[in-house]
């Protein structure tokens, strides 16, 4: 008998929770058949699971109507692809102080006040990126954008998410001076959500963030490719997505290269390999 085939999705949620550690003896018991991981903070969650889209329907409609959730999660959207590779082999929730660390002192993602215009979706991001006042800016590491990225988008060269707002202080002044706006884009949109209000509160940057996403982009637009060059990075064994949003056969090996910021994750990721291995492409050498 042939297996279901399998779905991954991913989520976050920008709400104060007062008892995260409630939260997430509630989530152990929703996530308990799947597979994957959620962060849960005082500022929210974010998780990335993978199930059968049977299992992935009861948990996303537990999350959105589940009473002793309070309604914090009821309006929040989950991105779904499907999967050749299995993308987890446990699932894990754990407690954090940040869903994800921006490294900057009193900066949280709960923000009431945050502009909504800001938030752009994929065909009226298309259209900004293409005008000439406007900065096309990457809010992930270099081997991501190294990966694939939007075409006139700048790399900001930097190893990790903690790096990103020293880059940002030391180019403010500059584009503020030509008078140019940022267009800033990440994987999921988690990233650029955590910076946008700090950018326009902190920096007087005027900034507008791709609601959703990369893989919003994608998902949305048919004709991506004309914006987007190359593959999407993805935190799990499935390694990259093409700009149709399937799995490629690219391979951790393939996508890190040897400074000391990413020796590491090309270690994490041959630990994974070792237990679902990925099979390389035809001429391609393994790293030595």
């Amino acid at each position: 008998m042939s297996q279901a085939p399998l779905f991954h999705i991913s989520f976050y949620k920008f709400v104060p929770l007062p008892d995260p550690d409630g939260v997430i003896d509630l989530l152990r018991e929703l996530v308990a058949p799947l597979t994957g991981s959620v962060l849960v903070a005082h500022e929210g969650i974010s998780g990335a699971l993978a199930a059968t889209a049977e299992l992935l329907d009861t948990f996303e409609h537990a999350m959105h109507h589940d009473p002793r959730l309070h309604g914090w999660f009821s309006d929040m959207p989950f991105k779904r692809s499907a999967c050749t590779t299995r993308p987890f082999w446990k699932v894990r929730v754990h407690r954090k102080d940040e869903i994800v660390a921006l490294g900057v002192d009193g900066v949280t993602g709960v923000v009431p006040e945050r502009a909504a215009g800001n938030h752009l979706s994929p065909q009226d991001f298309r259209e900004l990126i293409n005008q000439d006042d406007v900065v096309l800016l990457d809010n992930r590491n270099h081997f991501e954008y190294r990966l694939g990225r939007f075409k006139r988008a700048i790399d900001p060269g930097v190893g990790n998410f903690r790096d990103f707002p020293a880059y940002l202080r030391e180019q403010a002044p500059q584009w503020k001076a030509e008078g140019k706006r940022v267009a800033m884009y990440c994987t999921g949109g988690i990233r650029c959500e955590k910076t946008s209000a700090w950018m326009q509160r902190d920096l007087g940057l005027d900034v507008y963030q791709l609601d959703g996403g990369i893989v919003n982009f994608l998902h949305t637009l048919p004709d991506a490719e004309h914006d987007w060059d190359g593959e999407c990075f993805v935190f799990d064994n499935r390694v990259a997505l093409d700009a149709r949003l399937q799995e490629t056969d690219t391979t951790a090996h393939e996508v890190y290269d040897e400074s000391p910021d990413e020796a590491w994750r090309l270690e994490r990721a041959q630990r994974l390999d070792s237990v679902n291995p990925k099979p390389r492409r035809p001429g391609k050498p393994e790293r030595s």
